[in-house]
């Protein structure tokens, strides 16, 4: 599996950035899909994810009715779209997979990940 994850770039504050994550090497169906993110000093964490059933998103409070997970199986491809963005929201973005089939709530794939800067 494979994640290249792109999009990310400067805006201010209340801007809006769209990110996108390719999936190849496997059937992208069978997989959940994940964002998180790390902003500069601190540890990586969740941001949102999609199951591969198409179930509901789940959100992390923080982006909560700003960020909207969505999904396009025929183009394999992962959106994260970013709205009322903040300088909180400054952190380098990763898209991450892991398998339905997966026992455990370990994602195992990760992309690159993508830098977003929101000024004030």
């Amino acid at each position: 599996v494979q994640l290249q994850a792109s999009g990310g770039g400067s805006v201010q504050t209340g801007g809006s950035l769209r990110l996108s994550c390719k999936f190849s090497g496997r059937a992208f169906i069978n997989w959940t899909m994940a964002w998180f993110r790390q902003a500069p000093g601190k540890e990586r964490e969740f941001v949102a994810n999609i199951y591969w059933s198409r179930g509901n998103p789940y959100y992390a409070d923080s982006v909560k009715g700003r960020f909207t997970i969505s999904r396009d199986n025929p183009k394999n491809t992962l959106y994260l779209q970013m709205t009322s963005l903040k300088p909180e929201d400054t952190a380098v973005y990763y898209c991450a997979a892991r398998h339905r089939a997966a026992e455990s709530t370990t994602y195992n794939y990760w992309g690159q990940g993508t830098l977003v800067t929101v000024s004030s």
